[in-house]
């Protein structure tokens, strides 16, 4: 494999492994596991971005976060952008990470906080299956990004009808499947004037059938995710993924009752292993594609 960036793995729960890639920079971070994974005040993520900036200081290429409990430190990523002009933050997710969380920040708001980086143009969340975005759930969204048209929501049977309440009607996107939705991105991001592109993969937003996360899981297909990443060719400024499965028990209370109120499954540690394989095999592949997509 043709690697123009070494790949870097944020190593908070041991569960993603590059194999035959040496070049890998490999980041222990295992003693952050239990204050950052979910969520974290605000004073404890700063020190984490202190801890990390010495490290991160090369140009490292695609970032390996691991569980989806991590999927807040692509804002950690997204603020080392500030010299990039403007870009399209593209993320494909069953979730719309643009939830209200009064505690600081975690891995179902982080997006709202991406909204306000100037460096960041757009915000399109792909693949959204979940309820979040339904009538049901429409107060704990945060109005104002979508409201600003900076964050647009492109689902799968979701109905948003109550963004009409609000003025932002085309903030979302309603579709019937995975392939028309992926169908009408491409034709507007190849039609664009979109020259640079930020993409995160949370891979929750695939299909079962294709790999097992922690989380509720959406329709796309690694296809589709191959179509996106070939779209970026010459693009592309930074990728992370997330979306690995691993075991953890909170110290914290508070967490346990957070991750279980989230409904998040938790398989037994063999489920665990098995599933690791199939993620990191996934991994390997959806790195070859983004190796050949840097900007």
């Amino acid at each position: 494999m043709t690697q123009s960036r070494p790949p870097l793995i944020l190593n908070f729960d041991d569960s993603v492994t590059l194999e035959n890639i040496d070049s890998a920079v490999h980041i222990p971070l295992q003693d952050w596991q239990e204050s950052i994974r979910f969520g974290c005040r605000w004073p404890r993520f700063q020190q984490l971005v202190a801890a990390l900036e010495p490290q991160l200081a090369v140009d490292y290429g695609c970032v390996f976060t691991g569980s989806g409990d991590y999927h807040h430190l692509t804002h950690l990523l997204l603020q080392r952008q500030v010299k990039q002009p403007p870009f399209q933050l593209v993320i494909c997710d069953n979730h719309p990470d643009n939830m209200r969380y009064p505690f600081g920040i975690h891995c179902g708001s982080w997006v709202y906080w991406a909204s306000l980086l100037p460096q960041v143009e757009h915000i399109h969340v792909l693949g959204i299956g979940s309820s979040d975005i339904a009538l049901g759930h429409a107060w704990e969204n945060h109005w104002r990004p979508l409201m600003r048209k900076k964050l647009s929501y492109w689902n799968i049977n979701v109905d948003t009808g109550w963004l009409n309440w609000l003025g932002a009607k085309d903030s979302s996107r309603r579709y019937n499947d995975a392939d028309g939705l992926m169908t009408d991105f491409l034709s507007r991001f190849r039609s664009g004037s979109w020259q640079s592109v930020y993409l995160s993969i949370d891979k929750d937003v695939l299909s079962p059938q294709v790999v097992n996360t922690n989380w509720d899981q959406g329709s796309f297909q690694e296809r589709h995710l191959n179509e996106l990443i070939d779209a970026c060719r010459g693009r592309l400024i930074g990728a992370d993924i997330t979306g690995e499965v691993s075991v953890y028990r909170y110290l914290s209370r508070f967490k346990r009752w957070l991750s279980a109120a989230d409904g998040q499954q938790e398989p037994s540690i063999a489920e665990a292993l098995a599933w690791q394989q199939r993620q990191n095999q996934l991994n390997q592949r959806l790195l070859e594609r983004i190796n050949g997509c840097w900007n």
